[in-house]
């Protein structure tokens, strides 16, 4: 008599890929950590790692210690907070929307953050800095109600959300293009902002931009598990008992205040949101409290891989980290739109 072997056990079955993802996991940590300490010495000048460590321990000169503290850092600081608000709220988009070409771009939220920014950039040159990421958010909200309301008919459906935030989207840019048109004499840092750029950037953006990301983030993963019921589809979610509308406004809001807060820090970093989700899922599969921390690292990769690569291909010259991760993401885009296409 031939004795069954015993199928094995979701929890047996399961321990291998959370063996797998925890070392994705750290390589993504190691890697970011790695970029890190290289994106440290550079700058417009060549810094060796051993005159940083100096500035970190205090017997540097104080120019050194000025430019690794008061520039350096601040900047590397931004790069995480933006790359990782605008990983996680890719990821959560993505998820909503039900929609892997999905992005804060699709509702609008990249863009009507920017024409309040840029607004306050051209029109109103004297606002504090402090001001600038609540004109971003306000910008971000006011067009995500809108884009909201129009696609509200007893409820929302993900097609119906892509295309109005389109169409919105694209009146923002054309609010833009008018702005920079209208006010031309401020018009050469208002290029390269929107190109998304970590140039000039201080302590103080630093202190207005990483507790939006500290606060959001943890709210994120909270929401993994009601996200990955809503990606059954509103009947089977409902049926769970899931309150499918509640749950999409607020993972919605999330990933508003996470896109404001990296364009008010940065600029308009293209193809960020849309590339880190998709990298993250091939590395940690799909359900979102997994998926969305492995997203929030892949994005900080991006940006400061951008970042350090803007800043030390043709030193003193610095090209926005914008158009790097652009150069970057647009064949990944055609890529997944070809394969979506198929």
């Amino acid at each position: 008599m031939t004795a069954i072997a015993p199928s094995p056990s979701p929890a047996s079955a399961a321990a291998p890929r959370r063996i797998a993802r925890g070392r994705w996991y750290l390589a993504a940590a190691g890697l970011a950590v790695v970029v890190t300490a290289y994106s440290l010495t550079v700058a417009s000048v060549p810094l060796p790692f051993g005159d940083v460590l100096d500035a970190f321990t205090g017997r540097a000169d104080d120019a050194l210690s000025r430019l690794v503290w008061d520039y350096q850092i601040p900047r590397i600081i931004l790069c995480w907070a933006v790359g990782a608000g605008l990983g996680a709220s890719g990821a959560v988009l993505q998820s909503v929307i039900r929609n892997p070409l999905a992005s804060p771009d699709v509702l609008g939220v990249t863009r009507g953050a920017g024409v309040t920014a840029l607004f306050v950039v051209l029109i109103l040159p004297a606002t504090p800095l402090s001001l600038l990421p609540v004109a971003a958010l306000a910008g971000g909200v006011a067009v995500t109600v809108v884009v909201y309301t129009l696609a509200y008919r007893g409820g929302t459906t993900p097609i119906r959300l892509a295309l109005v935030g389109v169409a919105a989207s694209a009146c923002c840019e054309a609010v833009i293009r008018f702005l920079l048109m209208r006010y031309p004499q401020n018009v050469n840092g208002s290029l390269i902002w929107l190109a998304g750029s970590f140039f000039g950037r201080t302590w103080q953006t630093v202190a207005i931009t990483v507790p939006w990301v500290v606060v959001c983030l943890p709210v994120v993963v909270f929401l993994g598990r009601r996200l990955d019921v809503m990606g059954l589809g509103d009947p089977m979610a409902v049926g769970l008992g899931e309150r499918a509308e509640g749950t999409r406004r607020l993972a919605i809001a999330v990933a508003v205040v996470l896109a404001s807060g990296a364009v008010a820090a940065a600029g308009t970093l293209s193809f960020v949101s849309l590339i880190a989700p998709h990298i993250a899922r091939r590395l940690v599969g799909g359900r979102m409290a997994a998926l969305t921390p492995m997203a929030a690292a892949v994005g900080v990769l991006l940006t400061l891989g951008a970042d350090t690569l803007g800043r030390g291909i043709s030193p003193p010259l610095e090209i926005p980290a914008g158009l790097i991760t652009a150069v970057i993401g647009a064949p990944y885009f055609l890529y997944l739109l070809m394969r979506t296409g198929r």
